[in-house]
């Protein structure tokens, strides 16, 4: 049967928040991409936060309903994580709220993350200044892996891109798009940020043609 519901919404520019959005009003219905096992195990897919491959593996040792349970946990996370970033957001993070990220930190210590040694990809060098590219180029590479040993290692990933929101990113850069119903939140990258509308596409778009509309009533009075 055809999913109804439109493709995950990815505007966010950071996937900690991508997650956050994964339950929003497109239109005029609320959508919840995570509704169940297997929608989580699509959106994290198409986020790029796991492989197939990690997921076929999965599949091999779950138990029945196993994926539902994981998925019902990340949106718990989710909810908990939003109320997080919304009495945060919109000014940077001090240390004082590290003690609020707790949960997170629990979920990050059960992390089975390793990494190894691989073969660097043709073509790419190591970042540097100039004349880097004529320099000599090791054809090795760390690269960061995790054993999916069971279907709650779906939530390691999750855990990852939002400890890596509050690490990483400026959160007086954090914002909630101003269009009418909308929950969507994004990082503003724009010059000035300026940026407040999730998509100009879409929200930006609505105020637009309701800035219109009021324009023209008025002329009409």
């Amino acid at each position: 049967m055809t999913d109804p519901r439109p493709a995950p919404i990815l505007v966010a520019d950071s996937p900690g928040l991508d997650f956050l959005n994964s339950v929003a009003t497109p239109v005029d219905t609320e959508v919840d991409w995570i509704g169940s096992g297997e929608d989580l195990i699509a959106w994290l897919l198409q986020a790029g936060l796991v492989t197939p491959e990690a997921i076929a593996d999965m599949r091999k040792a779950a138990a029945p309903g196993e994926f539902d349970a994981v998925a019902a946990q990340a949106r718990k996370l989710r909810e908990w994580f939003r109320g997080f970033v919304k009495a945060h957001k919109g000014r940077p993070l001090k240390p004082k709220v590290l003690q609020e990220l707790q949960p997170l930190n629990r979920i990050l210590m059960r992390d089975e993350g390793f990494g190894q040694v691989v073969s660097r990809e043709p073509g790419r060098r190591k970042p540097g200044g100039a004349g880097e590219d004529d320099a000599p180029v090791s054809g090795l590479v760390w690269r960061p892996q995790r054993r999916w040993r069971s279907p709650d290692a779906l939530l390691f990933p999750i855990a990852k891109a939002m400890a890596e929101l509050v690490c990483d990113e400026d959160f007086g850069q954090v914002k909630a798009c101003e269009g009418h119903r909308c929950t969507l939140m994004f990082v503003d990258r724009t010059r000035g940020r300026a940026r407040r509308w999730c998509s100009m596409a879409v929200c930006g778009n609505r105020a637009k043609q309701a800035a219109h509309r009021e324009r023209v009533s008025r002329a009409r009075k």
